[in-house]
C-alpha cells in the first residue's frame, strides 16, 4: 500500500470517528442547554436588532473551541431557538477561527503583529458580513425544514401531542394546559433521540465530505502550495485561500504547516490566507451546511470566507 493511500485511509478513519463523536457530543450538549435556557433568552441575546447581538455572537464564537464542522450542531441549535440571523452568521464565521487556543498558538508562532491582523480581520469581516447578509435578506435562504422544525408549543401547526416530541413540549405546558411536573429523567429523555436523529440525517453529507477531503489530504503534495503561493506571486493570497478550503484542517493543525511554509519563503499574507481559508471553511463543512442552507446562502458563506482571507492577507503587506 502506497504512503499516500495510507495517509488517505488514516485521515478518513480519524475524521470519521472524531467528527462523529464531536457532532453527537455537541448535539447532546445543545439539547441539554435548550432544556435549561429558554429559546426566548437565546433569541434576546443574539437578536439581530442593534449591534449588541452581533458582538455577543462574535464573543461566543471566540470562546468556543470548535472546528468548522463541529460548529454545525451549535448552529442548528441557534436556528431552532430562533436566534437572530445576523448574529447567527457572525457566530458561524468566527467560531472556527477565534478561540484562546488558536490565538495563543498564533502569538507563539508568528508574534503579536501577525496575530493582531488575523484577529482583527476575522472579527471585522465576520461582524460586517453578518450584518450585511441580514440587511440583504439572506435569512430567507435558510432551509424551511430547519426554521419550522422543532418550533414546539409556539407553532400553531404542531400541537404538543404531535410526534416527534421535542424539547419545548417535554418541559412546559402549552395552549393553556395545566403544567405537569417532570422529573430529571423525563426532562432529558428526548436529548439522545434528537441528537442521534440529527446525526443520522447529516451522516451521508459527512462521509462524502470526509472522503473528498481525505483524498486531497493524502495525494496533494505540499510543494504545490510552495510553488503557487510564493511571495513573488501577486495572486498568491487568493490562490492560498482557494487551496485552503478543500483542505479540512483545524486552525491548530494548520498553524505548524503555515510556519514551515513561511520559513521556506511563502509570504506572511499568503500564510494568513491559507490559515483562514482552511480553518474557516472546508468541503466537509460546506456539505453539512447544504442540509441547512440553500445554494445562494452557501455561496455567500464561501465568498465571506474568501474575503476574510484576502483582507487579512493583503493587510499583512502593510507590516511585512
Amino acid at each position: 500500500m502506497s504512503p499516500q493511500l495510507q495517509d488517505t485511509l488514516g485521515m478518513f478513519a480519524f475524521l470519521a470517528v472524531e467528527l462523529s463523536i464531536l457532532f453527537i457530543g455537541i448535539s447532546l450538549l445543545v439539547g441539554v442547554l435548550q432544556r435549561h435556557i429558554p429559546p426566548s433568552k437565546v433569541e434576546a441575546l443574539l437578536s439581530s436588532k442593534g449591534s449588541r447581538g452581533y458582538f455577543l455572537a462574535a464573543g461566543l464564537g471566540a470562546i468556543t473551541p470548535f472546528c468548522s464542522c463541529s460548529t454545525i450542531p451549535m448552529l442548528k441549535g441557534l436556528i431552532r431557538a430562533r436566534a437572530g440571523f445576523g448574529p447567527m452568521m457572525v457566530f458561524l464565521f468566527s467560531s472556527p477561527l477565534l478561540n484562546p487556543i488558536i490565538v495563543g498558538l498564533l502569538v507563539a508562532t508568528f508574534g503579536l503583529t501577525l496575530t493582531a491582523i488575523y484577529v482583527i480581520a476575522a472579527l471585522v469581516v465576520a461582524v460586517g458580513a453578518g450584518w450585511l447578509l441580514h440587511v440583504l435578506g439572506f435569512e430567507r435562504y435558510v432551509r424551511r425544514t430547519w426554521t419550522e422544525e422543532d418550533s414546539g408549543c409556539g407553532s400553531s401547526a404542531s400541537p404538543c401531542g404531535a410526534a416527534p416530541i421535542r424539547s419545548s413540549c417535554e418541559t412546559s405546558s402549552c395552549e393553556g394546559q395545566p403544567s405537569v411536573t417532570v422529573n430529571s429523567t423525563g426532562k432529558y429523555s428526548g436529548v439522545w433521540r434528537e441528537s442521534w436523529s440529527d446525526f443520522v440525517g447529516v451522516l451521508p453529507y459527512l462521509l462524502i465530505g470526509i472522503a473528498i477531503g481525505s483524498v486531497i489530504y493524502g495525494f496533494m503534495p505540499t510543494e504545490l502550495l510552495e510553488q503557487y503561493a510564493g511571495s513573488d506571486n501577486p495572486f498568491a493570497i487568493p490562490i492560498a485561500a482557494v487551496i485552503g478550503v478543500p483542505l479540512y484542517i483545524r486552525a491548530e493543525a494548520v498553524i505548524p504547516l503555515a510556519a514551515a511554509l513561511m520559513a521556506k519563503g511563502v509570504g506572511a499574507g499568503t500564510v494568513l490566507a491559507l490559515i483562514i481559508g482552511s480553518a474557516g471553511a472546508s468541503l466537509t463543512e460546506l456539505i453539512l451546511l447544504r442540509s441547512l442552507f440553500t445554494l445562494k446562502l452557501l455561496a455567500a458563506f464561501v465568498v465571506v470566507i474568501f474575503a476574510m482571507a484576502m483582507f487579512a492577507g493583503y493587510a499583512t503587506y502593510l507590516f511585512f
